[in-house]
């Protein structure tokens, strides 16, 4: 039986790896947009190595982000993560809190890509077009759930976003327009594990 790959690299979409990865033969993990494709996708990759009693791998998460704090065109290591859209405020709960959830609200990870700038990121399940959860310097869609998934399984986690966007109002043609722009600078990041 061969041995599961040490590192799985976690990417929503094949329009942000422009087809990169593939050319140079490197398996990626296309998980779909939003927190649920993400933790699904995942989780049943990870359960494999459970399964076959092999370590957790490293898992590294490339993608787009919108910021209102981080130029359009820049690149950010994300080792901290927060639920932007968790909103149980009307039980008492702060926002980002996930009640009677042993995870914490924030979830951290020692950072890998050490020589770029760092960003929390907040994840929801909505295209951010605003600011929304007070500490969140980039935001995106499936970070948080893909960290979780590690947090959960003890698996070592390393994120990078490429910043298309602004989160602002014209965050979505400014996120068409940049997506791919990103794959090459992802390859040579994942080259340089």
């Amino acid at each position: 039986m061969d041995e599961s790959p040490r590192t799985i690299v976690v990417i929503a979409l094949p329009i942000e790896a422009a087809g990169v990865f593939e050319a140079a033969r490197v398996p990626v993990l296309y998980c779909g947009v939003g927190k649920v494709n993400a933790a699904i996708h995942l989780s049943k990759a990870l359960a494999r190595y459970a399964y076959r009693g092999e370590a957790m791998p490293l898992v590294v998460n490339f993608g787009s982000a919108g910021s209102c704090r981080h130029a359009a065109g820049s690149f950010v290591a994300c080792h901290e993560f927060v639920q932007r859209d968790m909103d149980v405020s009307g039980l008492g709960f702060p926002v980002g809190v996930t009640p009677y959830d042993a995870a914490p609200a924030c979830l951290s990870f020692d950072p890998v890509f050490t020589h770029l700038p760092a960003a929390v990121c907040g994840s929801g399940d909505s295209f951010a077009t605003a600011d929304t959860l007070p500490g969140s310097e980039v935001l995106d869609m499936e970070a948080y759930a893909l960290a979780k998934a590690c947090w959960q399984e003890n698996a070592k986690f390393a994120c990078v976003k490429y910043i298309t966007d602004g989160a602002d109002h014209t965050a979505a043609d400014d996120w068409q327009r940049n997506v791919h722009k990103a794959a090459e600078d992802f390859l040579q990041l994942f080259r340089r594990l």
